[in-house]
């Protein structure tokens, strides 16, 4: 009856938003049906799981990123390891005009960054999350309600153009043809790139001191959008024993190289850095 109750009230939330929909399929819109599907008028259906989250992939999808990493990412944001990192994201969406806010994270895995930066955001948000991991949509569906979560292809999302008022994009990948298609009218978006100091505490010992940038990842940016501004977030957090183990879970670039971060692993606790470049723009009409 619990799961049957997840099912019916993400149905019931989702369908105050049913005009954000479009069938990733034949892009037609779609409706919420019998409080357990959303259809298009070409009969494609897309189910609402046990768990309340929607899943607009039509094939299974190879990824590392497991339940275990999800659980570390998790437990790690909760620790308040990106606590300035949501505050400034919520400074910046805080800033932009109009009472009610849309927000899409893509990328979002286990949700964590989405919940926090709308909790913290003083108007009101419709704040959807997708990811092409299963298991990270499903923790997030599991843990945060209130909020539309979906597994869906970065490349192909299931939503009308012109639909968010912000698109956070917080160290995963892009897709910027659909980010544009996806912005409002002076729609922002937000995204989130390591700096030469991120995780350099791992990053030495992993690397050996090879020199990190992000140049390329800032120039691709600049030819996608309209530049509004940058700015570079950076501090240290102290870790303890637990903290690290999650840290070096959830960080893809441990995942062969336990080894070489065995020490840090050890250690009762370990200064951590956190270098972050924050990049906001608006679509190019």
């Amino acid at each position: 009856m619990l799961q049957q109750n997840k099912r019916i009230q993400s149905a019931r939330y989702v369908n105050k938003f049913k005009s954000m929909f479009a069938c990733p399929i034949c892009h037609s819109p779609l409706k919420v049906m019998e409080s357990k599907s959303l259809i298009c008028i070409n009969h494609h259906t897309f189910d609402f799981t046990k768990q309340g989250y929607i899943n607009f992939t039509n094939r299974p999808v190879n990824t590392k990123y497991n339940k275990e990493l999800f659980e570390a990412r998790r437990n790690l944001i909760v620790d308040g390891f990106f606590k300035p990192l949501s505050r400034e994201i919520a400074r910046i969406i805080n800033a932009h005009s109009g009472n009610t806010i849309s927000i899409l994270d893509t990328g979002c895995g286990e949700g964590s960054h989405l919940y926090n930066i709308c909790g913290i955001i003083d108007k009101d948000v419709v704040g959807v999350g997708i990811d092409i991991s299963k298991e990270g949509i499903r923790s997030a569906s599991k843990s945060y309600n209130d909020k539309i979560w979906a597994v869906a292809d970065l490349a192909n999302t299931p939503f009308q153009d012109e639909t968010f008022d912000v698109i956070l994009n917080i160290l995963s990948p892009s897709n910027y043809t659909e980010f544009n298609r996806l912005l409002k009218t002076n729609g922002a978006v937000i995204k989130i790139v390591p700096q030469s100091g991120y995780l350099k505490e791992l990053r030495e010992r992993i690397f050996e001191n090879r020199p990190y940038s992000n140049v390329d990842t800032i120039k691709k940016f600049h030819e996608n959008f309209q530049f509004v501004e940058s700015k570079r977030l950076t501090y240290t957090k102290r870790l303890e024993k637990s903290s690290i183990n999650w840290l070096v879970q959830m960080t893809p670039m441990t995942w062969s190289k336990k080894e070489k971060v065995s020490q840090l692993i050890n250690e009762e606790s370990a200064q951590i850095t956190i270098d972050l470049d924050i990049l906001i723009g608006k679509n190019n009409i």
